[in-house]
C-alpha cells in the first residue's frame, strides 16, 4: 500500500534531485547516484595529521578527526545543507551521515568508537526548528555501523551566529557552551563527536572538550559532514 501511494504521490509531485532537479529513482533519497558520487571526499580518516586534526592539535586530548566532504558555500554539500537545515529536509542529514558511516566503517576509522555524540543545539533555538540536524546526521552513521548515539552534552547558553565572526571571535564565542547532562562514564570509551560543518572548528572543538574535562580517559575522535578547505 505504502509503495502505491508512493507512485501516486511521484506522478503529481515527482521526487528530484536536491542539486541538479532530475528526477530522482526508486532506490534515490534527496539526490541523484550522479551527484552523490560527485561530492569530493576529503579522505583525512586516511591520513595522519590531516588539515582537520591540525586544527585541534595542542587544544585539547583527541584521538583523530576528520571531515568527510569538502565545503564551500557555493558546493553541491551546501545545497544539501542548506535545505537540511532551513528548508525542513532533516532526513537529509539521516541520509548523509549513513553514507559516511558505511564509507568510514569498511576503512576501520569507527572501529573503537563506542559511542555517537552530535554537538547539541540550544532548546530554545531546536523548538523553533523542529529538530537539531547534528542528531539526524548521527542518527545515520548509527544505522550504518550499529553504534547508539547518546546525548549527553547540552548546550548552555544562546550564542551569536558564526557566520561574520573571526576564528578568535568564534572561539570565545562557543567557550564554555557545552556542559555534560548525565553522569553516564565515558572514561576508556571511544566517544566519535558528530557536527555538520566544520570551518574554524570552534564549536565541535568546544563539545569535544567539555568532554575531555569531564572524562580524561575518554577516547575523543572528531567527525563532521563538511569541512572547508
Amino acid at each position: 500500500m505504502n509503495r502505491w501511494l508512493n507512485d501516486i504521490l511521484n506522478v503529481f509531485f515527482p521526487a528530484v534531485c536536491h542539486v541538479c532537479n532530475s528526477p530522482l529513482g526508486p532506490d534515490e533519497r534527496f539526490v541523484c547516484t550522479k551527484c552523490l558520487s560527485s561530492l569530493p571526499r576529503t579522505g583525512y580518516h586516511r591520513v595522519k595529521m590531516n588539515p582537520m586534526e591540525e586544527r585541534f592539535a595542542g587544544h585539547f586530548p583527541f584521538s583523530k578527526a576528520t571531515g568527510h566532504f569538502f565545503y564551500s558555500r557555493d558546493s553541491s554539500l551546501a545545497i544539501l545543507i542548506q535545505d537540511m537545515k532551513y528548508r525542513n529536509f532533516p532526513s537529509i542529514g539521516r541520509m548523509l551521515g549513513e553514507v559516511a558511516g558505511k564509507e568510514l566503517y569498511t576503512t576501520g576509522f569507527l572501529s573503537d568508537i563506542d559511542w555517537i555524540v552530535p554537538v547539541p543545539m540550544h532548546f530554545y533555538k531546536q523548538a523553533l526548528r523542529g529538530y537539531n540536524q547534528t542528531d539526524k546526521i548521527a542518527e545515520g552513521i548509527s544505522i550504518a555501523t550499529d553504534i547508539p548515539v547518546s546525548d549527553i552534552l547540552r548546550m548552555t547558553r544562546r550564542r551569536k551566529t558564526q557566520t561574520a565572526l573571526s576564528r578568535a571571535q568564534r572561539i570565545a564565542n562557543a567557550n564554555e557552551l557545552f556542559k555534560p547532562k548525565k553522569e553516564q562514564d565515558l572514561n576508556g570509551k571511544g566517544v566519535l563527536v558528530v557536527d555538520d560543518v566544520c570551518t574554524t572548528g570552534a564549536t565541535i572543538g568546544a563539545a569535544a572538550k567539555a568532554i575531555t574535562d569531564r572524562w580524561p580517559q575518554c577516547r575523543v575522535t572528531l567527525f563532521s559532514l563538511g569541512v572547508t578547505f
